[in-house]
């Protein structure tokens, strides 16, 4: 039986999947699909000659169990993780300014999903995860990255410290996004090649981490929740990094 990750669910997920590279094996579309993004859709399919299969919306909502499939599902192969050490090395040898983000062991794999997804649209050269503790890949996160999993370079280290020595190590600052520090966001300079580490959504940054940061930062909060959703609150810091950098 196939495993849920080797599955991506939505249109412009697969089109965007397709148009990536990645390796669609079969793509299952509800009879009596239309519209202009299902025609873009089909066409890809065809271009690639990419194996399909018209079923009832049953098969469909069998294949997705939770997830909304919008008409459309495919198998693909899984993902190829990138080796940080070398994608670093390509980041520093290009003209652009290094941007990585870092989570610490972020579990929701919806949570996962946006944060790839607006690391895409800001320009982040790299996710860096965790092998363990860290929300899967799999076809929901996939699905709500809308197709950016495939875009975004993301990279597995056996412990998240690894990774924070090799940025530094490679003159690129530490900055954690938490509430422990009398510093907001716009106190922190995100001109500099910057690594920014996102905590879990239950305990924040490792405080093990904490203690290797070079700067933190904090988003101000005005109402009477103390916190703001993980993958909004990295939204916030992404973006300050493109004012900065503007």
């Amino acid at each position: 039986m196939e495993e849920k990750s080797s599955k991506i669910f939505g249109i412009r997920a697969i089109i965007e999947a397709i148009n990536s590279g990645a390796t669609i094996q079969k793509v299952y579309l509800q009879k009596g699909l239309t519209g202009n993004l299902f025609s873009e859709l089909n066409s890809l399919i065809k271009a690639n000659s990419i194996a399909t299969s018209h079923v009832p919306v049953e098969k469909l909502n069998h294949l997705s169990k939770d997830s909304n499939h919008q008409g459309v599902a495919a198998t693909i192969s899984p993902i190829d993780f990138h080796d940080l050490e070398t994608l670093v090395e390509k980041v520093l040898a290009s003209d652009k300014t290094p941007l990585f983000l870092l989570l610490d062991q972020i579990t929701d794999v919806r949570n996962f999903g946006a944060i790839i997804r607006t690391a895409e649209c800001t320009g982040v050269d790299g996710i860096v995860i965790q092998n363990q503790g860290s929300a899967p890949l799999n076809a929901d996160a996939i699905k709500t990255s809308a197709g950016a999993a495939f875009k975004v370079p993301i990279c597995r280290v056996d412990h998240l410290k690894d990774a924070l020595f090799l940025l530094q190590a490679s003159d690129i600052q530490l900055v954690a996004a938490t509430e422990k520090t009398e510093y907001t966001l716009f106190d922190v300079d995100f001109t500099k090649p910057t690594a920014i580490i996102m905590g879990s959504e239950h305990r924040g940054v490792n405080p093990s981490i904490l203690k290797m940061v070079d700067a933190k930062g904090k988003l101000p909060i005005l109402g009477s929740i103390e916190s703001l959703n993980v993958s909004v609150a990295c939204g916030a810091f992404l973006y300050e990094t493109i004012r900065q950098r503007q």
